[in-house]
C-alpha cells in the first residue's frame, strides 16, 4: 500500500505541476493581454472553472503527499519535503491568492488597478509553480530512495 500511494502522489503532483505551468505560460499571459473588461468577463465564466479543475487537484496533492510522508514514517526525508512544499503552495493560497480571485470575481479592482493585480498574481503564481516543480522533482528522488535502500 505505501509504494501505491508514493506513486499515486507523484502522479498528482506530476498533474499538478504541469497544470500550473500551463496555467502560468499559456493562461496568464493571455489574460495580462486582455482589456479589463474582458478581463473581468472572462473571468465570470472561467474562474469558477479554474476552481473546481485546482481545488480537488491541489486538495489530492497535499493530502497524498502527506500519506506518502506518514506512512514512510520518515524514512525517507524526501516525502517530509515533498509534503511541506506542498502545504506551503496551499498556504500561499490563502494568503494570496483566495483574496485576489476574489477581487477579480467581484470586480472590486478598478480596471486601472487591474494591471498591476496581474502582475503580482503571476509572480505569486510562479513562486508557487515552482515550489510544486521542486516538490515533484523531490518525490521522484524519494522513488529512487526508496528502492535504493
Amino acid at each position: 500500500m505505501i509504494y501505491a500511494i508514493n506513486i499515486l502522489s507523484t502522479l498528482v503532483l506530476g498533474l499538478y505541476a504541469g497544470s500550473l505551468l500551463t496555467e502560468a505560460m499559456i493562461l496568464v499571459p493571455y489574460w495580462r493581454r486582455m482589456k479589463p473588461a474582458e478581463f473581468f468577463g472572462l473571468h465570470n465564466t472561467l474562474g469558477p472553472r479554474l476552481y473546481r479543475y485546482f481545488a480537488p487537484l491541489t486538495t489530492g496533492a497535499v493530502v497524498l503527499t502527506i500519506a506518502a510522508a506518514v506512512l514512510n514514517r520518515g524514512e525517507n526525508l524526501a516525502w517530509n519535503v515533498t509534503a511541506a512544499l506542498c502545504i506551503s503552495a496551499l498556504i500561499i493560497f490563502f494568503i494570496y491568492f483566495n483574496k485576489a480571485n476574489k477581487s477579480f470575481a467581484d470586480h472590486s479592482l478598478k480596471d486601472d488597478e487591474l494591471a498591476e493585480e496581474l502582475t503580482r498574481w503571476a509572480n505569486w503564481h510562479w513562486f508557487r509553480t515552482v515550489l510544486i516543480i521542486i516538490a515533484l522533482t523531490i518525490s521522484i528522488a524519494g522513488h529512487l530512495l526508496t528502492h535504493a535502500v
